[in-house]
């Protein structure tokens, strides 16, 4: 049976609600993410959500978009919060997927308030994704985090920049 699906952020996206974390892929021989492949085409899922920093997962996914040219909604994230840096993580991931752009890109982990401060100020991570989405490398700018605190922190956020997901 499908997943269902619903809206995701301001996207606009139908995305499974069972969006696939690739972070389970960090560590794993290509024949086991292929089966793993086969499972998400058995049951429609149709996000994909990776992360330059989980290991080999933006690899191990490069099969899967060359096999499904337009079957997921392919999202990424970086941990750089320099402009500078970020540019240079979002070059690689998107060479690592082997792909000229994705749907979503977000800035990933953001709860530290030093790092918060880098990111969403002149010069940092927001201002390279900005650039990258008006250069057709990203459709859409996220931001996620973790922790008991991360809602304020996202409220902050958002009320810095209208965030297309959180």
């Amino acid at each position: 049976m499908p997943i269902a699906q619903a809206e995701f952020g301001r996207t606009g996206h139908q995305s499974t609600r069972v969006v696939f974390g690739g972070a389970s892929l960090a560590q794993v021989d290509q024949r086991t993410a292929d089966q793993t492949l086969d499972v998400l085409l058995e049951y429609g899922v149709n996000h994909l959500d990776v992360a330059s920093e989980y290991g080999d997962a933006e690899v191990r996914i490069r099969p899967w978009l060359q096999r499904e040219p337009g079957r997921f909604f392919l999202a990424t994230k970086g941990d750089q919060r320099t402009a500078a840096g970020a540019r240079e993580e979002l070059h690689r991931s998107l060479d690592r997927m082997g792909v000229d752009h994705v749907d979503l890109w977000q800035l990933h982990a953001l709860a530290d308030p030093i790092e918060w401060d880098i990111a969403l100020s002149p010069g940092g991570a927001l201002e390279a994704a900005l650039e990258a989405r008006d250069q057709g490398l990203i459709r859409y700018i996220g931001v996620t985090g973790h922790g008991s605190q991360i809602a304020a922190t996202h409220r902050r956020s958002l009320d810095r920049f209208g965030f297309d997901s959180v």
